[in-house]
């Protein structure tokens, strides 16, 4: 066996062992609860819509036909994380394309953990000049390491608990993004 076979292995053994936290139907009944509640907010705020990749791209795409008003779509890339399980420092990989300057800017992405990468994102917008800026993460991940003390977004779909997970864009060392649902890697 090569190695490129033994990696692949192991990246479905992990999948394999992995505990379900949110299946497909609760995934997307909180995406539509979300949805309905930027729309409350949003309808008549002509948001620019920012996409943090890799992580928020599935998000995005799920919530964005929920959302029934005009709405301009971008996106950005940065990152903690990388392929690793433990955040490091903040890499900037793609700035907003977009002009922001007076702009109400909703971010989306995966995963709400400890909040450095969020904040970063929040520091640069203010920076470019945007009127407003709201958050929207599928999962709060509920501990007590946030960055700031009480640090939420402004939109949430689902408060799971302190484990590395994987699935509906949140990824194991850049795999299962695609996985339906939510899941916790085993010992881990």
């Amino acid at each position: 066996m090569g190695l490129d076979i033994i990696r692949l292995n192991d990246i479905r053994r992990i999948c394999d062992e992995a505990e379900c936290l949110a299946d497909g139907p609760t995934v997307s009944a909180a995406i539509d609860r979300m949805a309905s509640d930027i729309t409350k907010r949003l309808f008549n705020a002509d948001p620019l819509v920012l996409a943090v990749l890799n992580g928020g791209l599935i998000l995005t795409g799920n919530l964005l036909p929920r959302l029934d008003f005009p709405l301009e779509l971008s996106w950005l890339h940065v990152t903690r994380y990388g392929h690793h399980s433990q955040g490091g420092e903040i890499k900037w990989h793609a700035s907003p394309n977009t002009n922001i300057q007076g702009r109400t800017v909703l971010v989306v992405d995966d995963i709400l953990d400890v909040g450095h990468t969020l904040l970063a994102i929040i520091g640069q917008l203010r920076g470019q000049g945007a009127s407003e800026i709201l958050t929207a993460v599928l999962v709060d991940k509920q501990h007590d390491r946030k960055a700031l003390p009480g640090l939420k977004a402004d939109f949430t779909g689902l408060e799971l608990p302190d484990r590395f997970m994987f699935g509906s864009g949140m990824d194991y060392r850049g795999y299962w993004r695609n996985a339906v649902g939510i899941h916790a890697v085993k010992d881990l």
